[in-house]
């Protein structure tokens, strides 16, 4: 799993890669974490774009820094879901909560 970050004006953008299970979303939450309290975007934008595999823990990691980002006033904004990671996502009701961009 690699987590690339992007910063441009007051957004964040978070690049996934690889597969978010049980084993490497605690890794992925603490670096967005840190990069939240760091930078206090206005938005921030997960790009699933590389992600390969993901379970029921990329869901809580989703609906996690969607609480942490709350704190700061920030929206969350789900983009570049492969089929398979927009399944899940759908699925799970979080598009009741979170933007889904669907680029």
């Amino acid at each position: 799993m690699q987590v690339l970050f992007r910063t441009e004006k007051e957004k964040l953008t978070v690049y996934l890669s690889g597969d978010i299970d049980h084993h490497t979303s605690a890794q992925i939450r603490q670096s967005v974490d840190e990069q939240l309290q760091k930078f206090m975007p206005k938005e921030l934008r997960l790009d699933f774009r590389d992600v390969h595999f993901m379970d029921s823990s990329g869901v809580g990691l989703v609906m996690g820094r969607y609480k942490a980002a709350s704190v700061y006033g920030c929206k969350v904004v789900v983009c570049s879901m492969p089929d398979n990671v927009a399944r899940i996502m759908k699925m799970s009701g979080l598009s009741k909560i979170i933007t889904f961009d669907e680029d």
